[in-house]
């Protein structure tokens, strides 16, 4: 097996199938989420080879571009299949990949350092500079409010209330999870990025608020 092949191959197969993507969940994002991983796996000492193709295919079967695949997350097992990856490694990466998704308060931890290092790096893409521009993009992708203050964010929501449909606007986004991320992040590495990424956003949100009222 061809390690470095596969994860050429990983890369090709999701620019073409994330083509067309404007919801933030597009293939640059699966790019800085798959650098920033490999990145945070070095530090951590984690395997290079499963964090890689974990992270390339982290959002191949999500539920919310893909809800006919997500169950069994049927892209990301044929495509490993089909690029001759070992069955222990599949089912290592497939695993991470059930794990890495926020889904509330009560998200849960991966069970393995290779997972915790994906999960970071898609948070930490969450959050900061990029995280607001994805934030925005994804709230016009589903024809959200930027804002109304008569509707109040859903604050500490377990996964069974954060994942149910409701009326939402994309300014409540950053209080109904990305300001939970950088204390969930599960590597000092993470802590660490996440840092000054948070700061930013927090004071980018409060500069909103003052502009949006007319303070400012």
């Amino acid at each position: 097996m061809d390690r470095e092949f596969i994860i050429k191959n990983a890369l090709i197969f999701t620019e073409k199938l994330f083509s067309g993507e404007n919801s933030g969940h597009d293939f640059e994002h699966t790019v800085r989420v798959y650098k920033m991983a490999v990145r945070l796996a070095e530090k951590e000492n984690a395997d290079p080879f499963i964090t890689a193709l974990a992270a390339i295919l982290h959002d191949t079967d999500d539920a919310k571009l893909f809800p006919e695949t997500a169950g069994n997350k049927t892209n990301a097992v044929c495509f490993l299949r089909e690029n001759g990856a070992d069955e222990e490694d599949i089912e290592k990466i497939i695993k991470i990949i059930k794990e890495v998704s926020f889904i509330g308060t009560d998200s849960p931890v991966p069970s393995s350092t290779e997972g915790k290092c994906v999960q970071d790096a898609d948070r930490l893409d969450a959050i900061g500079a990029v995280g607001i521009a994805r934030t925005f993009a994804f709230g016009a992708s589903r024809g959200r409010k930027m804002y109304d203050p008569d509707i109040k964010p859903l604050l500490n929501a377990s996964s069974k209330d954060y994942l149910k449909q409701r009326e939402n606007t994309t300014f409540n986004h950053f209080y109904e999870k990305l300001f939970l991320l950088k204390g969930m992040m599960n590597t000092d590495s993470a802590r660490e990025i996440a840092e000054n990424r948070d700061k930013f956003m927090r004071e980018f949100a409060d500069e909103f608020l003052k502009e949006w009222n007319g303070e400012a």
